[in-house]
C-alpha cells in the first residue's frame, strides 16, 4: 500500500489475497500508466527484499503477479443504498484481472496490455509476449512483460535473449516454424529458465504434428481465467 501511495495510486479494495488499485481516478493524467507500471515494478522489487528475510528465517518465498490495463471504466459510488463503495467496473477492469491470472502461465511477474503499453512514456524494459484472446472475449490483445524490476535488466545476456525472442515471435506469426524454433532454442541457451521460450517451443512442437488452418492468425485463445 505504501508503494501505491508513492506512485499516486489508490487502493480500491482487497479481494481475498489480491489488491485492486486504480490510477487516474477520479482525475486522469498523462502519467497514469507510467505511475501504475512504476508501482508494479517497485512491488516486485520490495517483495524480493521481503523474500530474502523470509528465506533467512527458513520460510518459503512469496510470489505475486500483477496485471495492468488502461481504458475507460465506470467510476463512482456503486452498490445499494445499504452498502455502497467507490470503485470502478467495466471491461478494462476485467482485462487487468485476466492479465494478472495469466502471469502464472507466462512466468512473468508483471503483464500489461497493448493499451497500457501505448499510454506509456517510458517504454524501456518491456518485452512482447503474445497476442491473446482472454476467456469470454473475441477481440485479441497484445500483451507485454515488464522486467524493469530485474537487477540484470541491462545485461548483455538479457538483451540478446529478448532480441532473439522478438525475432522468434515474428517468425512464429509468419508460419516460419524452423526459424522460430531456432530463435527460441537460442533464448533458452541464454536464459535456461525462460518460460516464454519454453511455451513457444511447446506450441511449435504441436503445430508440427497438427498444422493450423490457412486462416490461422497466430492468436492464442486462453481457456481459463
Amino acid at each position: 500500500i505504501e508503494v501505491l501511495d508513492r506512485h499516486n495510486g489508490v487502493l480500491d479494495k482487497f479481494i481475498g489475497d489480491a489488491v485492486m488499485a486504480i490510477f487516474g481516478v477520479p482525475f486522469s493524467g498523462e502519467g497514469d500508466a507510467d505511475n501504475a507500471l512504476a508501482a508494479a515494478n517497485e512491488m516486485i522489487s520490495s517483495l524480493g527484499r521481503l523474500n530474502e528475510v523470509r528465506r533467512a528465517r527458513g520460510q518459503p518465498a512469496i510470489a505475486i503477479g500483477v496485471g495492468l490495463n488502461t481504458g475507460e471504466a465506470v467510476a463512482g459510488n456503486i452498490g445499494s443504498p445499504k452498502r455502497m463503495s467507490y470503485t470502478v467496473i467495466g471491461d478494462s477492469v476485467n482485462l487487468a484481472s485476466r492479465l494478472e491470472g495469466a502471469t502464472k502461465q507466462y512466468g512473468g511477474s508483471i503483464l500489461l496490455s497493448q493499451f497500457t503499453e501505448a499510454a506509456l512514456k517510458d517504454k524501456r524494459w518491456l518485452r512482447e509476449l503474445d497476442v491473446i484472446r482472454v476467456k469470454g472475449k473475441t477481440q485479441p490483445v497484445a500483451i507485454y512483460e515488464s522486467y524493469a524490476w530485474r537487477t540484470d535488466r541491462d545485461s548483455d545476456a538479457l538483451r540478446a535473449a529478448h532480441a532473439r525472442s522478438a525475432h522468434g515471435l515474428t517468425a512464429y506469426r509468419a508460419g516460419r516454424w524452423a526459424e522460430a524454433r531456432d530463435d527460441f532454442e537460442s533464448v533458452l541457451e541464454l536464459l535456461p529458465e525462460d518460460r516464454l521460450a519454453a511455451i513457444y517451443l511447446e506450441r511449435l512442437e504441436a503445430l508440427q504434428h497438427a498444422p493450423p488452418p490457412r486462416d490461422w492468425d497466430g492468436v492464442f485463445t486462453m481457456k481459463s481465467k
